[in-house]
């Protein structure tokens, strides 16, 4: 088990050996260079904050190690193609959907609130109303752009608010009401990113699409950071063009968020831009870390490795 963090740690120290699993647990990132802490077995499991590169693959595959379990839903910090080419099967895990799709109407009900230059505000002792005037979603159209397991929670939870949902996905699974990203994206007030990363939906918010976006509107990310070109994003608005952005996940994140900071400096890059900005919120990644999610993330990993096992002696 790789790249634990002491929650993690105790969660598999705890369910392992339930599971009948006696784990190896690290906290340090898994490399090329500590491949060596998996020797005699055949299943490995990793964080989503280690980009796996075919260096390393290769030294697994070299190993002996067969099977890699990701905590994670997303896979664009391995190259599973690759991984599966020299005998590396690599697998996600499922977790409550849930702890994300609050996350995300959190954000949006924070950005159409104004919340973070309200309570500026109060911590400065200014309690005057002005510029702080905040929409309800139920006047709002909201577009969610993917509609997996959390977007169709995000889909759920608007529901209860009575706003307009416009949806776009490639195999559409809700009851929401579906239309191409263009539309998607003209159409709504909010749009906020479910969709799996990869080579496809890389900057699927680039400078023409977020271009076609409504004058006002506001984007919500809590999928993965490069599904918006940041420049682009910092162009609108610093413009106005935009109304706001709430960003759990941001361009060139790795190595800053999960870290402390406070002495590094930040100055001049895109996520100090966008942390000037009033009419931005930024996160450290956290929608999917809830204790629930969590203790599935973990308890789901070691499940995967026993199913690989139990299907390669089958």
């Amino acid at each position: 088990m790789y790249g634990c963090g002491p929650d993690e740690a105790a969660l598999f120290r705890m369910l392992a050996p339930r599971l009948g699993v006696r784990p190896t647990i690290t906290d340090t990132p898994l490399s090329a260079g500590n491949v060596a802490l998996a020797h005699g077995n055949r299943c490995i499991s990793v964080g989503h904050k280690t980009r796996v590169d075919h260096t390393t693959l290769r030294t697994l595959s070299h190993a002996g190690v067969r099977y890699m379990s990701t905590r994670s839903v997303g896979f664009d910090h391995i190259d599973v193609g690759y991984a599966a080419s020299i005998g590396v099967c690599v697998e996600n895990v499922a977790y409550s959907p849930d702890s994300v799709a609050d996350y995300t109407l959190m954000l949006m009900l924070m950005a159409v609130r104004h919340a973070r230059s309200v309570l500026t505000r109060a911590d400065r002792h200014d309690y005057r109303l002005d510029k702080v005037r905040g929409r309800e979603l139920r006047d709002l159209t909201v577009g969610v752009v993917g509609t997996g397991r959390i977007g169709a929670a995000v889909v759920d939870r608007l529901s209860g608010f009575g706003c307009r949902v416009l949806a776009h996905d490639a195999h559409p699974s809700t009851a929401a009401e579906h239309v191409s990203l263009e539309e998607l994206l003209r159409g709504s007030d909010i749009v906020t990113l479910h969709t799996p990363l990869n080579a496809g939906t890389h900057h699927l918010l680039d400078r023409r699409r977020i271009g076609q976006l409504r004058r006002g509107a506001i984007v919500v990310n809590t999928g993965r950071g490069p599904l918006v070109d940041t420049d682009a994003l910092l162009d609108a608005l610093e413009s106005a063009e935009l109304g706001g952005a709430a960003l759990d996940v941001v361009e060139g994140e790795e190595g800053i968020f999960y870290a402390d900071c406070r002495d590094r400096p930040l100055a001049g890059t895109a996520l100090d831009r966008l942390q000037r900005l009033p009419n931005v919120i930024v996160s450290p990644h956290t929608a999917y870390y809830t204790d629930h999610a969590l203790r599935d993330t973990v308890e789901n990993s070691i499940a995967n490795c026993l199913r690989f096992e139990s299907r390669s002696h089958d």
